[in-house]
């Protein structure tokens, strides 16, 4: 199986360890102070979003998450430079997808031409929305002919399931596929089904809804990273720890921002109980044996709570990249 882009290294944990939520909260700056920030601490002047939790490098993911933050803030000149990094140094003319990860250190910054597909979702969920707002054709032509390159390539029929593959290369095996929940983007995929007709995408929205219906572990109900999908049905993926954690904080954030607010019941009901206790979120929970994390939640996960249940969030913007793209994204609205 590729090697997962959101890898827990020490770099990541150090920056959660560093960004937990115990800071100010209550009123936040502006979404546009917020993004004046976020544009001076992760973006290079090249258009290049830096990882600054993980070494340094970039990812389709950050250039996606940094051109969906650029267009809410009208900011057209990151959003252009953005997308021009992105298509010189990640895009892939064989597939029509983006190579998931850029590392500057090396001497083949893309060594692995795999693609991440929630990066690809954003780009083009990013070109069509700013598109349609600037009336730039190159944006929109490039989200259609994205679009049609995720579904033709990481788009899957097993088990009587229609599922989207994390990447097309690495997820599939005889005796399952491996998914990633945090990886059905709500808005964007509701926004392709608008553009390119509900038959296009309803069977992967269907599939991506049931999902996350049927991806409920343990006896607190969470959703893990990443899940195996069987002929008998769903699990926590074998090779993966069973955590809820780094990458399904974002099933709540996407449910919200999709109108799918059920979808993250289970997960807000933890939360407050954890709360309700006076105690810390945790970065991460093992659904099985109920392990917690010796650390607590990102300002961003703690962003992400925020929007699910109501609680106080985070007043200050983040010095890590991927804390501090949950906090923008927890403030918006679409």
């Amino acid at each position: 199986m590729a090697v997962s882009r959101r890898e827990a290294t020490l770099g990541i944990v150090l920056a959660l360890t560093a960004a937990c939520s115990t800071g100010a909260t209550g009123k936040a700056e502006p979404a546009s102070g917020w993004w004046r920030q976020y544009r001076s601490r992760f973006l290079d002047p090249s258009g290049r979003i830096i990882d600054t939790g993980n070494g340094g490098i970039s990812h389709s993911e950050g250039q996606g998450y940094g051109m969906v933050l650029a267009y809410l803030a009208n900011d057209q000149d990151a959003f252009a430079a953005m997308a021009k990094w992105a298509d010189a140094h990640l895009a892939q003319a064989e597939t029509g997808l983006y190579a998931w990860r850029f590392d500057p250190r090396s001497p083949n910054p893309v060594s692995d031409p795999n693609n991440a597909t929630d990066g690809d979702i954003l780009i083009a969920w990013a070109l069509a929305l700013a598109g349609r707002k600037w009336r730039v054709s190159a944006y929109a032509e490039g989200s259609t002919a994205l679009r049609a390159a995720i579904r033709r390539t990481c788009v899957v029929e097993r088990f009587g399931r229609t599922l989207l593959l994390p990447g097309r290369v690495g997820f599939v095996s005889p005796a399952d596929v491996t998914v990633n929940p945090a990886y059905y983007v709500w808005p964007a995929l509701d926004l392709f089904a608008r553009l390119d007709g509900q038959a296009v995408w309803q069977d992967v929205i269907a599939g991506g809804e049931d999902i996350l219906l049927q991806s409920k572990f343990g006896p607190l109900r969470l959703p893990t990273d990443w899940v195996a999908v069987t002929a008998s049905g769903l699990a926590p993926a074998r090779d993966k720890p069973p955590r809820f954690g780094f990458d399904a904080v974002r099933v709540p954030l996407y449910a919200v921002l999709g109108r799918r607010a059920a979808q993250a019941n289970d997960i807000g009901a933890w939360w407050r109980s954890v709360m309700a206790q006076q105690r810390l979120v945790p970065a991460w929970i093992d659904v099985v044996t109920g392990e917690q994390a010796p650390y607590p939640l990102s300002s961003g996960g703690m962003a992400v709570v925020a929007r699910t249940t109501g609680a106080p969030a985070p007043t200050q913007l983040d010095t890590d990249y991927y804390s501090a793209s949950l906090q923008l994204l927890a403030a918006a609205r679409f």
